[in-house]
């Protein structure tokens, strides 16, 4: 019953704060068009304090209900997938600028982009944890994953521009719908000579798709490897992905300036891997996980900030 009570919530504050970004689309075009950047930087900030607070403050119930272990799993998940999600937003930059997709239209792509990806990461994470019950030897395959793709990423180059029409997601688009990249469109899809047309905006959707789906592949192993739990891993990976959309317009353009974000990353899920191929051996506590992974964001920002400075 209890259980039931927090899906409940949990369902109801995605929904309410969903449906307020879709409903507000209108007016936050307008806004932008209105006021001065700096008061829409503020809207920003304080859109992203708002679901922080309630990705965070969702820990009091699950403490209340199912106890301390259940709560710091939940603290450490959450602190996990906000900390891999925001390597997003570096694609997301280059994804815009390649394009060139307006800052009045980037919300628009983004929070449609946010509830496909809510949806797939759904599916994704009830196919793992059914995996993982039905076959445990599946965790050491997923905890190579995970040092295969620390290692990639540390020795993967760094693209100063996207060249989007190269891309996998984009051929694979015009597999099913030709596009139209002659202006820019505020429509997903535009009608010419009786033919439908992609435009550059449902380009730059579905690059975001693509995108979310290549990550998720990584952070989902990640978070199995804190719990098996099916109510924690859903609900810290859904409230770490909803405040993507305004993370994005407070620090998507200032985001180069984490230069040691990378190595962070890659040390973080690096001991995610070793931890689910030695859970076996020796069982790393959720707590020392949740104190590694705070310990790696820190150090990761104040290197990055003294390196800048």
């Amino acid at each position: 019953m209890e259980l039931d009570l927090l899906w409940i919530s949990f369902a109801a504050i995605v929904i309410t704060g969903i449906s307020i970004d879709l409903f507000s689309d209108h007016f936050h075009r307008f806004f932008k068009k209105s006021q001065k950047p700096k008061d829409s930087f503020k809207v920003e900030i304080i859109w992203t304090s708002i679901w922080i607070s309630l990705g965070v403050g969702f820990a009091i119930p699950i403490y209340f209900i199912f106890g301390e272990t259940k709560t710091v799993e939940y603290i450490t998940a959450y602190a996990l997938e906000k900390s891999l999600s925001v390597d997003n937003l570096m694609v997301f930059v280059l994804i815009f600028t390649s394009l060139g997709i307006s800052h009045i239209l980037q919300h628009r792509v983004l929070m449609w982009g946010i509830i496909g990806a809510i949806f797939m990461r759904i599916g994704f994470i009830i196919a793992g944890v059914s995996l993982l019950e039905a076959f445990h030897w599946m965790i050491y395959i997923l905890g190579a994953v995970l040092i295969f793709t620390s290692l990639r990423m540390i020795t993967k180059k760094e693209k100063g521009k996207l060249e989007i029409e190269k891309t996998f997601s984009v051929r694979f688009l015009k597999k099913f719908i030709p596009i139209d990249v002659s202006e820019n469109h505020s429509s997903f899809i535009v009608k010419k000579q009786g033919k439908r047309y992609a435009t550059v905006l449902l380009v730059a959707l579905f690059s975001v798709e693509m995108t979310d789906l290549v990550f998720a592949l990584d952070s989902i192993p990640a978070v199995l490897a804190i719990s098996g739990d099916l109510f924690i891993i859903i609900t810290s990976n859904i409230f770490a992905v909803l405040g993507l959309r305004s993370l994005y317009f407070v620090i998507g353009r200032g985001i180069e300036k984490l230069v040691y974000l990378k190595y962070g990353l890659t040390i973080m899920l690096g001991f995610i891997g070793i931890k689910m191929l030695l859970s076996e051996v020796y069982e790393i506590e959720v707590l020392h996980s949740l104190i590694v992974i705070i310990l790696i964001l820190v150090c990761t920002i104040g290197f990055s900030l003294v390196r800048k400075r």
